[in-house]
This record gives C-alpha cells, structure tokens and sequence, in this order.
C-alpha cells in the first residue's frame, strides 16, 4: 500500500465570503498540488472541501497521513461523526449538523475508499512547510474564485 502524505488548508476572505482550498499530496513517487474556491462560502467548508479533493484524488487506495490545522475536520472526523450519525445527523443539542452535505460526503470517502487514514493536527502558520504550502494553495483557490465570479 502506497503511504501518501497529505496536507490541507482552506481560507476565507470573510466569512462568509470567497474561499479557497489547497491541498498537496506527496509519496516517494510524486508530488501533487490542488486548489479551488468559491464565490461565497464559509471558511469551514473550505477546510473540508480541501480533504474531500485530496482524497478523490487517490486513485487507490493508501495509507493516508492527512495534516489538517482545523479542529472543526479533525474532531468532526475522529470525536464528532459517529455521534451526529447515530442521532441521524443531529447534533447533541439536536440541532441539524452543519455543513451535513460536505460531512456525509468526506464520512463516505473515509468509510468506502480503502484507504488507512491517520489524522494529524498541525498549527496553522506556524513555520510546518506542508501547512505553509497548503495555505497558499487555499489562497490561490481564493483568487481563482474572485476571478470567476
């Protein structure tokens, strides 16, 4: 099984606001950046929608270290999830899980894609040369969605 090392940021100017992600992916074999954005979006969702591109990308599947500086998709994934599953999609104050669309998708990539996934916390624009690179990934993404909208 290939290991693939994946790191993944979003950024929002305003939020909500135009948004970016960014993600890269690197193995012994190759090196892949990704971006994209949106015109009006929340800086939450960019930060999921950044694993979600990074792991569509996998064409098979690997043993995944995924970097991500937001707490919201780190405990989402590894605290959150099973919770809000079981509740049928509620929070434990049984209010509607936000951003639902975007978790049921990114639950599903981790669940059915094969894929051996150890999640990493790193502090965002602390000097950790993937997060830095995913960051201007995510700001590229920005600027793309400025352009287009």
């Amino acid at each position: 099984m290939n290991v693939v090392e994946i790191y993944t940021d979003g950024a929002c100017k305003g939020n909500p606001g135009p948004g970016g992600w960014g993600a890269l992916l690197t193995s012994t074999q190759s090196r892949k950046e990704l971006y994209g954005g949106a015109p009006s979006t929340t800086n939450n969702r960019m930060e999921m929608q950044a694993v979600i591109e990074a792991l569509t990308a996998l064409k098979r599947p690997c043993k995944v270290l995924l970097h991500v500086d937001s707490q919201y998709v780190l405990k989402g994934m590894t605290e959150w999830l099973p919770g809000w599953k079981a509740r049928g999609w509620k929070t434990a104050a049984k209010e509607p899980v936000k951003n639902v669309d975007l978790w049921q998708q990114l639950d599903t990539l981790v669940h059915t894609g094969g894929h051996q996934i150890e999640w990493r916390w790193v502090r965002g624009h602390n000097g950790d040369a993937g997060n830095e690179r995913a960051d201007e990934l995510a700001n590229l993404g920005v600027q793309s969605a400025l352009r287009a909208g």
